[in-house]
């Protein structure tokens, strides 16, 4: 989990600025997600959300196949990336809670996007798509995610 110093979300230059996993750790989430789904790497995946309590940041979404799930930080099991982002929110604010939501629209089409509060990928200071596809690429999807996998039994 990354905290942002305070303005740089909203100074578009310095956004783009940030390093890739801060990047997609902390706002454009749902852009690499997205990204994933258009072109899987590996079969079988979907989008989740975690939607924090009202009164609460700490928003994110991922991949994932329901055991292993892909964000900025690569291939993790599911449960262990759920439990550390809420061990992270829930240090800095006392009674954070979420609830976790399976992603039923497109999560690179602008509108639906700009309805639930996320830019979408034309909306950052360049093109957010193509910067998770870079990032999508170095990943070794296979190694990875069966060295997430073995974790699990």
């Amino acid at each position: 989990m990354y905290i942002l110093k305070p303005g740089i979300k909203k100074d578009h230059p310095r956004r783009w600025a940030l390093p890739d996993r801060i990047f997609f750790g902390y706002g454009a989430c749902h852009i690499l997600a997205g990204v994933y789904l258009r072109d899987p790497p590996l079969p079988g995946f979907y989008a989740e959300r975690i939607i924090p309590a009202e009164g609460f940041a700490g928003g994110h979404a991922y991949v994932t196949d329901g055991c292993i799930a892909f964000d900025y930080h690569g291939y993790s099991l599911r449960n262990r990336l759920l439990a550390h982002h809420a061990r992270g929110w829930s240090a800095r604010y006392p009674g954070w809670d979420c609830a976790i939501e399976r992603v039923s629209f497109d999560l690179l089409d602008t509108a639906e996007l700009n309805q639930r509060k996320m830019l979408g990928p034309n909306q950052y200071l360049r093109d957010a798509s193509t910067r998770a596809m870079a990032f999508i690429a170095r990943v070794l999807h296979l190694q990875a995610s069966e060295k997430a996998r073995r974790l699990a039994s």
